[in-house]
């Protein structure tokens, strides 16, 4: 069987990125591999179970996510491609040192729905790649950080599942990239990857229904008449409360993934459940570059301009016509 281009041959020849970029893409997926090996090992590491920390989220750490955000840092700052880095498992930025500092901004999700390792589903690293525009001995700062998400030159993420798989883009598609374990390299296995128009498939957490707002509650009552009802297609419902899960699944059949604001966060003061940098923003921009859309319900979200460095969002991505009917019922809603 003919193997694809690698990660590395793929950004030269294809993607056309700069020598920096490409750099700095090769330490993301060396600490991506890492990961994977850390979370395949699991108990037989003692690399399960929460150690008793709470980060700025407010979550409890489990030992996989400090695990997984040192191996990311660790390549990051060896990389010399990077100016400084906001993580879920910091509070503040974190800045690199002059004689190792760079020309891009990184926000990371070293793993993303640690919730799930416990139960053997899988987690992943989702990571977003901005310019700096900084130089000389400027101090970078988290005003640097405060840009659409239009600016981002890069944005993937890692699943760790059955097999290990990298989907990345540099705003020339979306594809995907399969870790071969025995040579050690990423290699293209999903090029230019595309998202139907229509959902067949939607997830959402069901729980939360009485809190939901209007116009979501409209859409899942609609997708639950299926063919009967004004869609006219029957839906079939997933949840497996991993954002990189969920999205690997659409990217690959379909569908439509959303967690909502609702009046429960509305409570607590959070504007949503998902953060900005490090999950919506590289999860829409690889979304629209596979023909799928990405909202908070009444704006795209690449065009949303960020506030704080670890700002939560509503957030709907996955197939372009559910989205747009969503966005429609916010518009009459408004």
């Amino acid at each position: 069987m003919q193997r694809g281009l690698s990660v590395t041959e793929y950004l030269l020849k294809e993607a056309g990125a700069p020598i920096e970029l490409m750099l700095l893409i090769s330490h993301i997926t060396r600490a991506c591999k890492a990961i994977s090996h850390e979370v395949s090992r699991g108990a037989l590491a003692g690399n399960l179970g929460k150690i008793g920390v709470e980060n700025v989220q407010g979550e409890t750490q489990e030992k996989l996510d400090v695990i997984a955000d040192r191996l990311v840092m660790d390549e990051l700052f060896n990389s010399h491609q990077v100016a400084a880095i906001v993580s879920e498992e910091n509070d503040d930025i974190v800045v690199v040192p002059t004689e190792q500092r760079g020309r891009y901004l990184v926000a990371v999700d070293p793993l993303d729905g640690s919730s799930n390792i416990n139960v053997n589903i899988s987690v992943g690293t989702i990571f977003s790649i901005l310019p700096w525009n900084g130089s000389g001995d400027d101090e970078p700062t988290a005003q640097d950080f405060m840009q659409p998400g239009t600016n981002q030159l890069c944005a993937g993420f890692c699943i760790y599942g059955p097999s290990t798989i990298l989907i990345l883009t540099t705003g020339k598609g979306t594809h995907g990239f399969t870790l071969d374990k025995q040579i050690g390299d990423f290699f293209l296995t999903h090029p230019d990857i595309r998202v139907e128009e229509d959902a067949k498939e939607f997830a959402i957490n069901m729980s939360n229904i009485r809190f939901w707002d209007a116009p979501v509650k409209r859409y899942v009552d609609e997708c639950l008449q299926g063919k009967d009802g004004p869609i006219g297609r029957d839906y079939n419902m997933r949840w497996i409360a991993s954002s990189v899960a969920e999205a690997f699944r659409i990217l690959m059949r379909g569908g439509l993934w959303t967690y909502p604001v609702d009046s429960k966060l509305k409570a607590k003061n959070l504007e949503g459940r998902l953060r900005l940098f490090y999950e919506a923003y590289p999860l829409g921009f690889i979304m629209e570059q596979a023909g799928a859309a990405c909202t908070n319900g009444r704006e795209r979200i690449l065009s949303l301009q960020p506030t704080h460095i670890h700002q939560r969002v509503s957030l709907f991505f996955g197939a372009k016509n559910d989205i747009e009917r969503i966005a429609r019922y916010y518009r009459e809603m408004d």
